[in-house]
């Protein structure tokens, strides 16, 4: 019996992805044992911590990094760092940012509910452009010159979120950011892979970038990176780690926290609730190895081979299966239902799906559009088998 039959709680094949609702990636073995194997001694998390940064900044070319409780943790220390700099008596106060400089620019269109974790901070975003595209009111997106036309004696920063379409091109906030003397924080949480994107953006110039650690990088959910600027990842670990210290004999690496630049120590910080375990960053750390040194390279392939599987399977059946395979990284497999055929819609299909026997959780983003996604991450042989099962006896016109 596992350990969730224990507590009355079903497992499911999760070909969602690795979404924090189905439980993010499965970790590979070396990542378990990684965890298991930091389990079993003790360690001063700042020398941890210092560790890490090293490390993190050798593979992203960044002057420092820092292992977060996720993507949106790291995005609120980031703007955290940003909002108090080393200014211990400002991170006391956090969120609190009363006169001090607070506005966070970024596009309208940019806006998502994970900003939340900017806000969290203390910073208030204020929107340029408009969703004239997405409107059906125009055909201009967001455009750079907007960021400097909003920049006030009140502004602090510029958060930008990419993706593959996001636009204006980074590189060109971030050459307003550096005309002003503004930095730039990044959402790049779910842009692995490609590796190439560990180093791209700080390459351009980015301040701060975050990055998930459970999708792509395998390791444990709960886990984030945040890679930038050395003074702003010191301000990141001051205002995460636990700082019941004597300022005296207090002795960190000063590459990592200078503490000749500092009055003092600050009281626990902001970041407090966002612990992360010794655990935690020891499997990150494996798993981000793993992931730069090509470690997965060959399951992608694996993958797809199931997702060949399936679509032999569901041949016949009131669906059009076509599998779309990237350049690096794991293929998708999207089935277009024949929803008049099949007399449900791709909802109810997925809903059947969640309460049948196994528990199937697919990708939902296409339901509307009368499609089921299929991410393979978290496949084997004998899921693979037990999903195609599934979704024969669902997709039976």
């Amino acid at each position: 019996m596992s350990v969730y039959e224990d507590f009355g709680v079903r497992t499911i094949i999760n070909v969602a992805g690795a979404s924090t609702r189905v439980s993010g990636a499965l970790m590979p073995q070396g990542v378990i044992d990684a965890m298991s194997d930091a389990a079993t001694e003790s360690v001063s998390m700042t020398d941890l911590q210092a560790g890490a940064s090293r490390y993190i900044a050798e593979v992203t070319g960044a002057e420092a990094g820092y292992v977060t409780a996720g993507a949106s943790s790291a995005l609120t220390l980031g703007s955290a760092a940003i909002l108090a700099g080393l200014n211990p008596g400002i991170m006391d106060r956090l969120p609190d940012t009363t006169g001090i400089k607070n506005e966070f620019i970024i596009s309208r269109e940019q806006r998502n509910g994970y900003d939340h974790a900017a806000r969290l901070a203390g910073a208030k975003l204020v929107e340029v452009g408009m969703n004239e595209v997405v409107a059906n009111a125009g055909v201009r997106r967001t455009e750079a010159w907007e960021y400097e036309a909003a920049i006030t004696p009140n502004t602090a920063a510029i958060y930008y979120g990419t993706g593959p379409d996001s636009e204006p091109p980074l590189a060109e906030v971030i050459g307003v950011g550096r005309k002003h003397g503004l930095p730039v924080i990044v959402d790049a949480a779910g842009e692995l892979p490609p590796k190439a994107n560990l180093r791209k953006f700080i390459d351009m110039g980015a301040d701060l970038v975050a990055f998930s650690g459970g999708k792509a990088l395998r390791g444990p959910q709960s886990s984030g990176i945040l890679c930038g600027r050395r003074d702003l990842i010191a301000s990141v670990a001051l205002q995460h780690l636990d700082m019941d210290e004597f300022f005296d004999i207090w002795d960190p690496a000063p590459e990592f926290i200078p503490k000749a630049e500092l009055q003092g120590i600050p009281r626990h910080g902001i970041g407090r609730g966002f612990k992360v375990a010794k655990e935690e960053v020891a499997g990150l750390l494996f798993a981000l190895k793993t992931f730069v040194e090509g470690g997965y390279d060959e399951s992608y392939a694996e993958q797809r081979g199931y997702l060949e599987y399936l679509v032999d399977g569901l041949s016949g059946l009131s669906a059009e299966a076509v599998i779309d395979v990237p350049v690096e990284g794991s293929p998708a497999l999207m089935l277009t239902l024949d929803e008049d055929a099949l007399g449900k819609t791709a909802f109810e299909v997925s809903h059947e799906l969640k309460n049948g026997e196994p528990r199937v959780f697919v990708q939902e983003m296409a339901l509307a559009q009368g499609g089921i996604i299929v991410h393979p991450l978290n496949l084997n042989q004998a899921r693979t088998e037990a999903l195609a099962d599934a979704l024969r006896r669902v997709l039976k016109s």
